[in-house]
């Protein structure tokens, strides 16, 4: 305890121990450094932090869990913990995680751990890969469930074809009650914020994945558009405050976007991309993705075609058909289509709509609820109530979810 309030983390409690730790080792190791993160799975952040900054001895033991964990987690081999301890010891005298949370509370921002109520519960699907923690700027309300969610990526030099594309798209899926959720770049990204803020009907309606510290909007001629991001959907990072947007975060932060997201839709994209790396990272969640074709002389849409002619994605051209990968007709929730089909079939058209609303691991509120399936607040609870009859929906510390008939 004593080594810990050395970098500045106070012991308050064990949630404060545990805030701090990653806040610190959010620092302290690159995005996906994947030996600091199966370290923090085996020992738990406070300790972890003691090990990584040399006041704690990591045993044979701990390192052979973790050896056995990075092959189970398809992570490959190590160099061990010296060679790990070697490449984190020139940021210890960096280590001012109290200071980066003053910081955010001085923006209104804020840090969430995997322990708390308002964490993304779909980034679990990352498994080893998921983050240690996110710098949040935005509303302090729960984010939506993947199948709510449908990130749009693509150039940062888009066309006006591009450019077109992604404003209708984003513009109806947010209509539809879907955030959309990019990187805030310029181009495509800035083309999908901004479109979504304009359509917005849910209580989220853009999330903006950045590659630096949310303490300075990148691009700055970006700054504008990511201002009002946070102010009516969320900015985040997994980066602390200060941090510098290099290459390698900006292709990390990637998968954040495709973990966050039921679809991923490629609007534009030449034949080497970053966003083919997010395609990439959604199918390899399982996450299903679209590409917007474009004109075969375009050299802005080859990565599409590209995608296409692979048999990585779909053909996409509205956004009825990117809804549609979120929630495939008579394909879409295996679990709850199969084993409820009976029940749903004699459900009305507004419960069938609120049941699709319905998050399935977190809870919801019936205002949020209200606004993603377009529903007055008393239809809402009144389908609530039958939905709940009927085992469809779940009530949880007062909040609302998918059942498990």
């Amino acid at each position: 305890m004593n080594e810990l309030k050395e970098l500045g983390v106070a012991e308050d409690s064990a949630m404060d121990g545990e805030r701090l730790a990653r806040a610190a080792l959010s620092r302290l190791m690159e995005p996906q450094d994947a030996a600091g993160l199966a370290l923090v799975q085996v020992a738990g952040a406070p300790d972890a932090l003691r090990i990584a900054t040399g006041q704690v001895t990591a045993g044979p033991d701990l390192e052979r869990e973790i050896t056995s964990l990075l092959a189970e987690s398809g992570a490959g081999s190590w160099a061990g913990m010296a060679a790990a301890l070697k490449r984190w010891q020139p940021r210890i005298p960096d280590l001012a995680p109290e200071r980066d949370l003053a910081t955010m509370a001085r923006l209104g921002g804020r840090l969430i751990i995997p322990a708390d109520e308002l964490w993304p519960a779909q980034l679990a699907d990352l498994g080893i890969q998921e983050p240690l923690c996110l710098w949040w700027r935005g509303q302090k309300q729960q984010l939506p469930a993947a199948a709510q969610s449908i990130a749009l990526v693509g150039s940062r030099d888009s066309t006006s074809y591009g450019a077109a594309v992604t404003g209708d798209l984003a513009y109806s899926l947010a209509q539809r009650g879907f955030t959309v959720v990019s990187g805030g770049a310029y181009g495509i990204d800035a083309h999908a914020h901004r479109a979504a803020l304009a359509g917005g009907a849910s209580a989220v309606p853009t999330i903006a994945v950045m590659a630096g510290g949310v303490d300075r909007f990148y691009p700055s001629g970006n700054e504008d558009l990511l201002r009002a991001v946070a102010n009516q959907g969320a900015v985040l990072a997994e980066v602390p405050p200060g941090s510098a947007p290099t290459r390698y975060r900006f292709l990390q932060r990637n998968r954040l976007i495709a973990a966050l997201s039921s679809v991923t839709v490629v609007v534009e994209a030449r034949w080497r991309s970053g966003a083919l790396n997010t395609a990439h990272h959604a199918e390899t969640l399982g996450r299903a993705v679209g590409a917007v074709p474009g004109s075969v002389h375009s050299a802005n849409s080859a990565g599409c075609h590209r995608l296409l002619r692979e048999g990585g994605a779909v053909c996409v051209t509205d956004a009825a058909e990117v809804a549609e990968l979120a929630a495939p007709s008579g394909a879409g929730l295996p679990e709850q289509r199969t084993g409820a089909a009976a029940v749903q079939d004699g459900l009305t058209l507004e419960d069938l709509i609120l049941l699709d609303a319905l998050p399935l691991r977190s809870t919801t509120s019936v205002e949020k609820l209200s606004a993603v399936a377009g529903l007055g607040q008393d239809s809402v609870r009144a389908g609530l109530g039958r939905l709940g009859l009927l085992g469809l929906a779940l009530s949880e510390r007062g909040g609302w979810k998918r059942g498990k008939v």
